[in-house]
Formats: structure tokens, sequence, C-alpha cells
């Protein structure tokens, strides 16, 4: 039974590393959309925050994001993110703002909460 209760432990943890991993094939620049409660992985950047009821929830606030592959983009680049995940080394913010499709929790107000972002090293 010990023997039995460790193989599914290493199993379950092998499951949450693989949903949590960045999704497969992704080349740069390219747009996944996700269920809100999956860690934005890093090299990506969330683009927009909406609801669908794929994602479980009863009420209608934001659920779902959209995520940007920043990996690999060339030197130079310039894209426009939420302000809801850290973006990565290499890139530099150029600007904030407000943005409609980047509002991730509800009644967050009108702060900015995007960036413009800008490929430097």
């Amino acid at each position: 039974m010990p023997r039995f209760r460790t193989t599914t432990m290493i199993l379950a943890a092998a499951a949450m590393v693989t949903l949590a991993a960045a999704p497969a094939q992704a080349a740069p620049g390219d747009v996944t959309t996700t269920c809100a409660s999956t860690a934005t992985p890093y090299g990506y950047v969330d683009v927009s925050w909406g609801y669908s009821a794929s994602c479980g929830t009863q009420n209608f606030n934001p659920n779902i994001k959209q995520i940007k592959q920043l990996t690999g983009l060339p030197i130079g680049t310039v894209v426009q993110a939420c302000g809801s995940t850290y973006y990565p080394a290499g890139w530099v913010q150029t600007s904030s703002y407000y943005s409609s499709s980047c509002v991730a929790w509800p009644n967050s107000g009108f702060n900015n909460n995007a960036w413009t972002l800008k490929r430097v090293s």
C-alpha cells in the first residue's frame, strides 16, 4: 500500500508540473487562451482577460486570460501586455495605461493596468 501511495503522489506531482508548463510547441508571438487559475509561464505575458463558463465559475468575474509567448521575439519588438504578470528579462516597460481588456479583478477601477513593452536584449 505505501508503494501505491508513493506512485500516486509522484504521478500527481508530474501532472501538476505538466499543467503549469508552457503550452506545447508555442512559437514566438503565439497567443493562447487559458483559465485564469493557471499561472502564466515564464516567457509569456497576459494580453487580455475575459469570462468563460468553461473555466467553472458562476459569476461573471474575469476567469480566462490570453497569454502571449515573448521568448524568441527579436530585439526591438514592441508588444502591449496586461500588468497582471511580470514581463521577462530583456524587456522594458516604455509606458503604462488603462485597458478595458486587461481588467483582471472586478471593481479594480480605472488605474493603469497595461504596459507597452519593448525587447532590448
